[in-house]
């Protein structure tokens, strides 16, 4: 418990000095609901069960450790004691579920305090907490009844003045006041009836600091910024934004409710375009949501909206947190875009940077501090203040000022342009004081919370989720985190810091390492399982295989690991496809689904990825002679019919529309019921859904029998090997798989696999299949239940007009004249395509396949290491 309100406002941190006992506890993965009780009852009684990392509790003591950094105007004239009531900290739930936090109990209680007592001081200096968060309504410039009033908070500051446009960048006429907070004000009264200060006009903050100089700087909490396209490096200008009614964006359509999974696709607005150029968010809105839409994503997460001067940066060094970045468009062309999505069911998530700012001086936040001490600036000061690997600055979490800064650009985004949530980027950095570098988190619970552990930053992220679903409670709020803080998932009301989901940032790593380190015949199915499913218990997860980490300059998407050169010139469906192209495309395909299906409570996929986009992104810079050419998304390769590229996207959609129909990333039952090293199948259940992935490189096991909970009869409800998805069409759609019980009933080691019931299949290599238990009492036929997988591959032809054809064919070898040789090619793939589609019907037509057909007679069980219920062992 605190003893002194300043503390509130001073960046502290509890140091843990404790002997380490050796004794392990654990947590477990996913599971159903009864096991998970049954897991937990387990753990109380010491059982080694499926560890999410080797923990060592141990008696702490904690103390205080002050840093001498700023506290508040309010909070100067306020050092009374405060406690707080029972009933907000007399019970912490998280370490009901997680009984290994229980040595960091006083770490947790006073954490829990400090949030409570913050919120207890908006309340009685500023309104209340949400009230707190409108800054932006007494910051900045607003406009009153007979004038707009600007105001500045710069303490350091000798003498301020606002310039612009409306007075010639002469500011001896308009020169502002300061109060005892530091904060800087004028009214300027309106000229003839109208605002002194013209909308879309170019604004500055001139001040003079401790030394005599003058300086320009763009106000922290303007609203747009914008920059001279013609003037190479210039800086930008602060431009006040206040349309007229006539030209301001009203919303139309009410926000999508909030899905029970979300399926998020990671954009780029600017580089979205099919043009070597920065791609507007009108053009994204009609061009590139409807895509995102068909291919059955509910979620859209725009990156690079927060203004940021250094357009390589993709987004993440932020000069202007209250600016959408004007390369794009205005605000009310990003609120269209908004709107837009709406209006067709996707919400929308911006990528929010409150992890550090640019460190740019003229034309970012950095601008304000000029030397003074932390207590006047929005960062720490000395080394402090600064990321060394990310050449940014640092907030002060503890400042007052800081947090109404951060905490109103959230509410700034949901409230004004109708964002649905964020993903919080970079939360490590702010979670410690070492901010992730150079660390290698070994799951042991002293890592998360010691002297390292930054408390302001995590007392800040709590006020952050608190506010967010206060404002809107079904609002989705992800973190980026690395290190795997237990507790970052759970409500703040448990004790932890509040997201809804932490993204599963492990997972991408492991298949790197696989791609890059191992021949197929080397891939560990236990080892692939345990990485998917090695997640907190209870504290859900985003997966992904790759995002935009793994697209940029220098490093490789699954796709260019996987097939490499060969996708510029073994693309195309007029030859036939090589053994890279077709492992390629086969192990894109199960990568990403057996991420989505067994990695997370939901899924992200990075803008063009969901169709093997080739080669990396390159922002326009000096070293490439400021080229756009690969800084933009080539959508022509997934629309064009004789590409491969459309194989790979139809399977995309196709793993989506499984998930609406038979909703499994929201199932809490997952049970990896087999992990077959020696034939490299790996066998699972999500909801009621049992997943059959073949890693074989060659090894097709007719009669493979795989374990599942519920008896009956099961068909397939999708199939990687489909000829839709450029497979072989191996497995059979329309055959009936009937279960067959296992074991003495009652006594679950008898069972096969720990699994009551089993059924067989077909297992193609390298394919994925997915069986669904048919509701006999519904009369629906088979064409009747898969079309709610297969309605979703139908292409509308209407959306493949444009399609740059001279620029593929030249691509993938093909002639570079696009007059009469193009279209002849093109006809040649429509006659070909129907003479092979009639053919596939026909049963006639078989693609070769190079494997090794095993009957199951010829097959041992798989002898996999079990544990209760299926779960993997660790």
């Amino acid at each position: 418990m605190l003893g002194s309100l300043s503390l509130l406002a001073t960046p502290s941190a509890f140091r843990s000095f404790s002997p380490s006992s050796n004794k392990n506890r654990s947590l477990c993965s996913t599971t159903n609901h009864e096991l998970a009780k049954q897991l937990a009852a387990e753990r109380r009684r010491g059982s080694r069960i499926l560890l999410r990392r080797h923990v060592f509790p141990s008696n702490s003591v904690y103390r205080r450790v002050s840093y001498g950094s700023p506290i508040s105007a309010v909070m100067i004239q306020d050092t009374s004691t405060m406690t707080t009531s029972e009933e907000d900290t007399e019970h912490i739930g998280i370490l009901d579920v997680d009984t290994a936090l229980v040595p960091f109990k006083d770490h947790f209680q006073y954490r829990i305090n400090k949030f409570v007592d913050q919120k207890t001081l908006f309340e009685k200096h500023e309104g209340g907490f949400e009230e707190f968060a409108k800054g932006y309504l007494k910051f900045g410039f607003n406009k009153e009844d007979d004038g707009i009033v600007y105001r500045e908070w710069a303490p350091a500051a000798q003498e301020a003045q606002v310039v612009g446009d409306f007075n010639g960048w002469d500011g001896s006429s308009h020169k502002m006041e300061k109060n005892q907070f530091g904060v800087w004000s004028i009214k300027i009264p309106d000229a003839e009836g109208k605002p002194a200060i013209p909308h879309n006009s170019r604004v500055k903050f001139r001040f003079k600091h401790g030394d005599g100089a003058w300086v320009d700087r763009i106000p922290a909490w303007i609203k747009y910024a914008t920059v001279d396209p013609n003037a190479f490096g210039a800086p930008y200008n602060g431009v006040h934004w206040d349309p007229p009614p006539s030209e301001r964006y009203e919303f139309k359509y009410p926000r999508p409710p909030k899905p029970k999974a979300p399926k998020i696709y990671e954009a780029h607005v600017g580089m979205s375009s099919s043009e070597p150029r920065i791609n507007s968010y009108r053009e994204f809105a009609d061009e590139v949501l409807p895509r995102i839409k068909a291919n059955n994503y509910n979620t859209v997460q725009l990156m690079a909206v927060m203004e940021h001067s250094y357009y390589a940066s993709f987004g993440y060094h932020v000069t202007n947190f209250f600016s959408a970045s004007s390369r794009s468009g205005t605000p009310e062309d990003l609120k269209y875009l908004i709107d837009k999505a709406h209006s067709i069911g996707l919400r929308v998530l911006m990528d929010v940077v409150h992890s550090h700012a640019s460190n740019n001086v003229t034309d970012g936040l950095n601008g304000f501090d000029v030397g003074q001490s932390s207590q006047e600036s929005y960062f720490h000061t000395g080394e402090r203040g600064y990321h060394k690997l990310w050449d940014s600055r640092l907030f002060n979490y503890g400042n007052w000022e800081v947090l109404r800064f951060l905490l109103s650009n959230l509410r700034w985004w949901l409230e004004e342009f109708k964002f649905d949530g964020f993903r919080f980027d970079g939360v490590t950095s702010m979670l410690y004081h070492h901010h992730g570098s150079n660390m290698a988190f070994t799951g042991n619970y002293n890592e998360y919370f010691s002297e390292a552990t930054d408390v302001d930053a995590v007392v800040y992220l709590m006020l952050a989720n608190s506010l967010i679903h206060s404002i809107l409670p079904d609002a989705t709020v992800i973190a980026e985190d690395v290190s795997g803080m237990p507790g970052l998932g759970r409500p703040v009301s448990e004790g932890g810091i509040g997201f809804d989901y932490c993204l599963a940032m492990a997972i991408p790593d492991k298949w790197i390492d696989y791609l890059k380190n191992k021949n197929d015949e080397e891939w560990s199915m236990k080892d692939l399982s345990w990485n998917l499913t090695n997640r907190r218990y209870t504290e859900k997860c985003i997966s992904y295989a790759e995002s935009h980490d793994q697209s940029i300059v220098g490093d490789k998407t699954i796709a260019f690991f996987l097939m490499d050169k060969e996708m510029y010139s073994g693309m195309s469906c007029l030859t036939d496809a090589s053994p890279a192209i077709e492992r390629g495309i086969a192990l894109h395909k199960m990568v990403h689904f057996i991420t989505m299906a067994l990695g997370g409570e939901g899924y992200l996929n990075f803008m063009g990825n969901e169709f093997g986009h080739p080669e990396w992104i390159d922002f326009p810079r000096e070293g490439n002679g400021w080229s756009y050419e690969k800084c933009r998304r080539q959508w022509n390769l997934a629309d064009t019919d004789h590409l491969r590229y459309k194989f790979m996207n139809a399977f995309d959609r196709a793993m989506n529309a499984l998930d609406d129909k038979f909703p499994f990333l929201s199932s809490t039952k997952q049970i990896v019921s087999c992990t077959d090293e020696e034939n490299k199948v790996i066998v699972f259940e999500r909801g009621d859904l049992v997943f059959v992935f073949n890693f074989h490189p060659e090894n097709t096991y007719d009669g493979y029998k795989v374990g599942c909970d519920l008896p009956g009869k099961y068909q397939v409800a999708l199939d990687s090997d489909a000829w839709e998805f450029g497979g072989h069409g191996r497995v059979a759609h329309d055959a009936d798989h009937f279960t067959s019980p296992e074991g003495i009933p009652g006594v679950p080691e008898t069972n096969f696999n720990n699994r009551p019931n089993s059924f067989k299949v077909l297992s193609p290599a390298r394919t994925c299949v997915v069986y669904y238990k048919v509701d006999e009492s519904l009369k629906e036929t088979n064409d009747a239940i898969l079309s709610g997988v297969d309605e979703t591959l139908k292409v509308d032809a209407s959306k493949q007009e444009n399609v740059e054809e001279s620029t593929i064919l030249v691509a993938h070898g093909a002639e570079e004249n696009p007059g009469e040789t193009n279209d002849r090619h093109l006809g040649g793939v429509d006659e070909k395509s129907q003479k092979f589609q009639a053919k596939q019907e026909s049963g006639e037509e078989r693609a070769p396949v190079v494997d090794k057909t095993i009957a199951a007679s010829k097959l041992d069980d798989p002898e996999v290491e079990q544990t209760e219920d299926g779960m993997l062992d660790e």
